[in-house]
C-alpha cells in the first residue's frame, strides 16, 4: 500500500484505526505491567561463589548468566549432568566468564544431595551466595527415591538438606546469602502436618502450594537460627514465568493440552514473564545492598511483600523444620 492510499484508507476509517492503535498501545503497557520489577544493583561479585540448583534451564540459567557477568565463580547443580553441561557453555557464552563449573544433583535423593554437598566441603573454600532454584510444579502422585511425595521432597525437602549440609560452609563465608524460590501460591497453601505427603487427598496443586508456603517458612526459620551470623536469607516470588517448570500440567490435567496449544503463543507473549524478567528478583535479592542488609522476608517483583499470617507464624515454622530434620535424618547443628 503506497501513502497516498494509506491516509486515504485512515481518513475513511478514523475508528478502526484509532481501535487499533489504542489496542496496541493497551498491549505494550499490559506488557510492561506483566514484566514487573528489575534489578538495577551494579554490585559486582569477583572473588565470589555462587551455587544455584536447576540452573541448566529457566529462571536459574538466567540468574547465572547474570551472576557471571558480575565477575562471580558459578556452580550449576543439576540432575542432568549433560543438560548442564550444555547450560554451562550458554553461560560462558553469554557471560564471558569461563569460571563455570557443574556438579550433579538430584533433589529426589537423599543420597545424591550428601554426596554433592559433601563434595562442596571438599573442594569450595567458601560459598558466597546459595539459589535454592531447582524445583518441580503440578505434577501427578511421584514419589522420591526416599519415598517423599515428590513436590514436598524436592522443593521443600531437598533443599531444605541440602542448604544445612553447606550452612559451615557458607557461614565461614560471611556476609552470605541463601536465595529460596517460593511462589505467590504459598498463599494457598497449608502445612498439612497429619499428612505431609499427601496420601489421603493428593491433588497437584495442593502439593504445590504446600511445598511454595514451606519455603517461605523455612526462610523465616533458617533466618532466626542465623541471627548474628551475617548470613542472610529471603523468599522469592518470581512471577509467572514461561518455563519447563509447567510442563507437567497436561499430564496432570489433560483437558488443559487444547486450550494450551490455541492460547499459548499470546499467553507468552504478554501475559507471563521472560525467563529474564522471573530472574529479576532472584538476582536482587543475591546482589542489592539494601536487601543484603534484610533476612528472612519475601519479595516480589524485587520488592518486599508481606505474606500472609501463615507464612510468618514462627510455630508452624519451628515445628516444620523439626519435622523435616527428622524426615532428612538431619543432626542438630543450628539453634
Amino acid at each position: 500500500m503506497d501513502f497516498d492510499l494509506f491516509l486515504d484508507y485512515v481518513t475513511k476509517h478514523p475508528v478502526l484505526i484509532s481501535a487499533l492503535v489504542g489496542t496496541g498501545i493497551s498491549l505494550y503497557l499490559f506488557r510492561r505491567w506483566v514484566a514487573g520489577g528489575w534489578c538495577y544493583s551494579k554490585a559486582r561479585l569477583d572473588g565470589k561463589t555462587v551455587l544455584i540448583t536447576g540452573a541448566n534451564t529457566g529462571i536459574g540459567k538466567e540468574t547465572a548468566i547474570d551472576l557471571a557477568k558480575r565477575g562471580a565463580k558459578i556452580i550449576i547443580a543439576c540432575r542432568s549432568v549433560p543438560k548442564a553441561e550444555a547450560a554451562q557453555a550458554e553461560i560462558i557464552e553469554f557471560s564471558g566468564n569461563r569460571n563455570v563449573s557443574v556438579m550433579e544433583l538430584d533433589l529426589a535423593s537423599l543420597e545424591s544431595i550428601r554426596q554433592c554437598a559433601e563434595k562442596i566441603n571438599k573442594e569450595l573454600s567458601r560459598l558466597d551466595i546459595i539459589i535454592n532454584n531447582a524445583g518441580v510444579m503440578t505434577c501427578p502422585r511421584w514419589m522420591t527415591k526416599d519415598g517423599f511425595e515428590l513436590q514436598f521432597g524436592t522443593n521443600h525437602l531437598g533443599h531444605f538438606l541440602f542448604t544445612n549440609l553447606l550452612l559451615d560452609l557458607i557461614k565461614k563465608s560471611s556476609p552470605a546469602r541463601i536465595v529460596n524460590l517460593s511462589s505467590m501460591a504459598h498463599q494457598n497453601g497449608d502445612i498439612h502436618f497429619d499428612d505431609l505427603m499427601l496420601e489421603k487427598d493428593y491433588t497437584p496443586l495442593k502439593s504445590y502450594c504446600q511445598s511454595k508456603l514451606a519455603n517461605v517458612l523455612f526462610s523465616r526459620e533458617l533466618a532466626r537460627r542465623l541471627e548474628g551470623t551475617s548470613v542472610t536469607t529471603y523468599s522469592v516470588h518470581p512471577g509467572g514465568v514461561d518455563t519447563e517448570l509447567q510442563r507437567h500440567m497436561t499430564t496432570s490435567w489433560p483437558w488443559l493440552g487444547i486450550p494450551l496449544a490455541i492460547l499459548g503463543p499470546f499467553v507468552r507473549r504478554f501475559m507471563v514473564k521472560s525467563a529474564v524478567e522471573g530472574a529479576q528478583t532472584t538476582i536482587h535479592c543475591a546482589v542489592d545492598e539494601k536487601a543484603g542488609q534484610e533476612t528472612g522476608l519475601y519479595y516480589s517483583d524485587c520488592k518486599v511483600k508481606k505474606p500472609l499470617p501463615k507464612a510468618e507464624d514462627e510455630a508452624i515454622a519451628r515445628k516444620l523444620w523439626e519435622v523435616s530434620a527428622e524426615l532428612v535424618g538431619l543432626e542438630k547443628k543450628v539453634e
